[in-house]
Formats: structure tokens, sequence, C-alpha cells
């Protein structure tokens, strides 16, 4: 515990009051029922708030809707898991014996829950103001090399505006198939614009996210025809 505290100390330049706090922040729940999730609910909600005051003072032009799309890009599980990994936290993830051979402690997933659990500890530990401290120090990098607004769009999204704009059909979305176990299962959408018969199949884990990849793909295809025209 004495390398994780001074880990701490040097990544956040925090200390804790109650250490035992950081243990749990800590703690996957693989290695116990008494685990960080409720911690990871709290940071969850901290981030959110946090990071919605420091990208309204500081991206004053932006209207409600930017903000909307800066904001899930900011806390999002990939951002999340890029900043957790900036700091080294998966060497201080206590997981079970099991999970600890198959690597759970480098999944994106986990870093970024722990995280939000490691935020919401210092909440409690210490109120809003060093958390808030805490997490501008975090940010820092990320909030320098923000995306374009047009970057920030999902590809949805960016395929509607294209297809409107041209005054064309809205593209159609439908399930193309669904493999592997309940618990496992890859969704394959179809995307279709019709007004110029392109179609694309995009997979993923699940349909939301099956129907992004489709709509990145069409919006290459889409471009590509049109160079081609």
């Amino acid at each position: 515990m004495k390398e994780t505290i001074k880990w701490i100390n040097k990544s956040l330049n925090y200390k804790f009051n109650d250490e035992a706090l950081l243990a749990l922040a800590l703690t996957h729940r693989s290695l116990s029922s008494k685990n960080n999730e409720r911690l990871e609910f709290l940071g969850d909600a901290i981030l959110s708030i946090i990071i919605s005051d420091l990208i309204y003072r500081e991206k004053s032009l932006l209207n409600e809707g930017d903000l909307t799309r800066l904001r899930a890009y900011l806390v999002k599980e990939s951002t999340l898991c890029q900043i957790a990994k900036n700091i080294n936290l998966s060497n201080h993830i206590h997981v079970g014996a099991g999970e600890n051979k198959s690597g759970t402690r480098h999944r994106c997933s986990v870093l970024s829950d722990t995280l939000e659990a490691l935020l919401g500890a210092i909440y409690l530990d210490s109120g809003f103001e060093n958390t808030f401290s805490v997490i501008q120090e975090l940010y820092k990098d990320v909030l320098s090399k923000l995306p374009s607004m047009d970057q920030l769009k999902d590809s949805k999204t960016r395929l509607q505006e294209i297809i409107q704009k041209e005054s064309m059909n809205l593209p159609e979305y439908s399930i193309a198939n669904i493999t592997g176990q309940d618990h496992l299962q890859k969704f394959y959408v179809k995307c279709s614009v019709m007004d110029r018969n392109l179609i694309t199949e995009g997979e993923g884990i699940s349909i939301r996210k099956a129907e992004q990849h489709a709509a990145a793909l069409m919006i290459e295809k889409y471009n590509d025809s049109e160079l081609k025209k």
C-alpha cells in the first residue's frame, strides 16, 4: 500500500486522509464483495458535472449540442482509459487471482471504471474543490488537443447530415445477423442509402455499435462514389 500511496501523491498530486477509501477504490469486484462499484457510480456523476463546468467556462462559443458532444467525448470509456494508462493505474488495481492471470486489470472497461471510482473516493475524502483540481490536472493534455466539432459527431449523425444536404431519403438500418452466445453476441447491421443504391454492413458487440460501424463504412463508400462521378 505504501507504493500505491506514493504513486497517488506523485501522479495526482493528492494525499488521502482516509487510506481505506483509496484501497476500496482500487478493489475490483473479482477480489471482494466489498469493491469499488459504488464509488464508480459516484465518481461517474462527479466527473460529469466537473467536466461540464470546465467546458462551459472554457468553450464559451459552443452551443448546447456541441457542449453535449464534447462532454460525451471527454467522459467516454476510451478517453478515461487513455488517462488511466497515462498514470499507470493498472499497476495498482486489486483483482482476483484468476482475473490477474487473464489481464483484467489492463482492460479499458476496468481502467475507466477504476478511474471513476478513484475520483469518487477523492470526492468523499476531501470534497468538490480538491476533486475539481485533480480532474482539471488529469485532463490538461486532453483539453489542449481536442478534435473539431465535426469529428466529435458520431457516424450516424454525420451520415444523416450528408444525406439531408443532398435532399435524399434518410439511411435505413436493419439487422442482418446475430452470432455468438447470449453473453458474447456479435451483431451485424446493414445500412442502405437507396437513392444511391449503396449498402454497407457493420458489426459490433451491440446493435448501436454495429449501426455506427455501418454508417462509418457508408460515409467512406458514399464519398468514393461521389469522387468517381
